[in-house]
């Protein structure tokens, strides 16, 4: 009954959603305090009183016809202008409303450039460790990912590895930064060449390659750190952004893409993504969720907790002899396992209560992903279980 290519995802369902369906079941049969589930980047922190409050409001003061009807594919007006004007306060671009298209969060928005520029055949270069559903995009419009393998010292990509990888049949270049599932930022040295040598090659190869840079974690930055504007660096970009993080909205989908005037044919890009958008089923973004938008466009998520977790867990693991790289963004530590199998090593880990991803999930095995986008309280209940494996490896 089911399509041919829908069988290998029935086989290789998400490892992140089947760990979590795991840690349902767990928590029914040891008591949900007793369960310490670390796989799914579901935020825990509560959305900004703002966004509540918006919403009750738009509910009370704006026309019913207006909050849940129909718009234009690309969004309402006067929402993308909104977010276009905050872009440019904090970053210095010179968006116009034009450049924005609303969409129904980040993962519909990459499946929506990925419809408008993909054909058949055509390559996507993903840098390892990615996020897992990267690969199950792409092949949505039959093309075909290319990984770049990890530098596992510091998990910036390599980009000599990256050079060799790009050929006449490339399309198009994601990056994911601050990433996922490695916590790391991308320095602008590292955006500078990527962009360059990605420049050398469209002139080389007589093609045109854009760059995506997928934006959910953009907010979630630690220390000081600075999460650079990809636009600037290379002028065929295109950004996917979703509000699931910055503003604690996962289940709301609501994001956009930013399709810049210097995109090559950027005018035409943008009318077939609006296109695309509506072709694919979404339709439109949710009506009532753009409205909170325009609202809250510089809102933010609890920054602080989520820095109070990472410094908890990353101090405490690091203590008891577990190897990771202190994640300058998001809410994950990407760590070592003791054991070259890092699908055992979650199963030793699930024996103590414990559920991680491996990183074979993300195109780089030999570690896990502990999401720590938990409460406070899990992580200190969970640190016995850790130290006991750390224990059990003899770290």
């Amino acid at each position: 009954m089911i399509a041919d290519k829908m069988r290998p995802l029935l086989e290789n369902n998400s490892a992140i959603r089947a760990m979590f369906e795991e840690g349902k079941k767990m928590a029914a049969l040891y008591g949900p305090e007793n369960v310490y589930d670390f796989s799914l980047g579901n935020p825990n922190v509560p959305a900004p009183a703002a966004v509540s409050q918006a919403i009750l409001d738009i509910i009370k003061e704006e026309d019913p016809t207006l909050v849940h009807g129909y718009m234009s594919n690309a969004g309402f007006a006067d929402v993308r202008e909104a977010i276009a004007g905050s872009l440019n306060r904090r970053f210095g671009t010179h968006f116009r409303l034009e450049n924005i298209l609303m969409t129904v969060g980040a993962a519909s928005g990459m499946n929506v450039i990925l419809k408008t520029i993909l054909d058949p055949g055509d390559e996507v270069v993903v840098f390892a460790p990615y996020f897992m559903e990267y690969g199950s995009y792409v092949r949505n419009y039959d093309g075909v990912l290319v990984t770049v393998p990890p530098n596992t010292d510091t998990f910036q990509p390599d980009l000599v590895e990256f050079e060799k990888r790009i050929t006449e049949k490339t399309k198009a270049v994601i990056i994911n930064t601050p990433n996922n599932p490695t916590g790391v930022i991308y320095s602008s040295e590292t955006l500078r060449q990527i962009a360059e040598i990605m420049e050398k090659k469209e002139k080389e190869l007589g093609t045109s390659i854009v760059l995506i840079s997928d934006e959910p974690y953009r907010e979630l930055a630690y220390d000081g750190a600075e999460v650079p504007y990809v636009t600037p660096f290379y002028h065929n970009t295109m950004v996917c952004y979703s509000y699931s993080k910055s503003l604690s909205l996962p289940g709301e989908r609501i994001g956009y893409l930013v399709i810049p005037d210097e995109l090559e044919d950027s005018s035409q890009v943008l009318a077939a993504a609006a296109i695309a958008n509506r072709i694919l089923g979404c339709v439109n973004a949710p009506s009532l969720m753009q409205r909170v938008i325009m609202r809250c466009v510089d809102e933010q998520a609890n920054l602080e907790a989520y820095d109070k977790n990472r410094q908890l867990l990353y101090s405490s693991l690091t203590e008891y002899g577990f190897d990771c790289v202190k994640p300058e963004g998001a809410f994950y530590l990407f760590v070592k396992a003791p054991e070259a199998d890092d699908k055992a090593f979650c199963q030793v880990c699930k024996e103590h209560r414990v559920l991680v991803v491996p990183g074979t999930s993300f195109g780089c095995p030999g570690y896990v992903r502990i999401a720590y986008c938990v409460s406070y309280e899990q992580i200190q209940r969970a640190l016995p279980a850790f130290e006991k494996i750390a224990k059990e490896y003899s770290l």
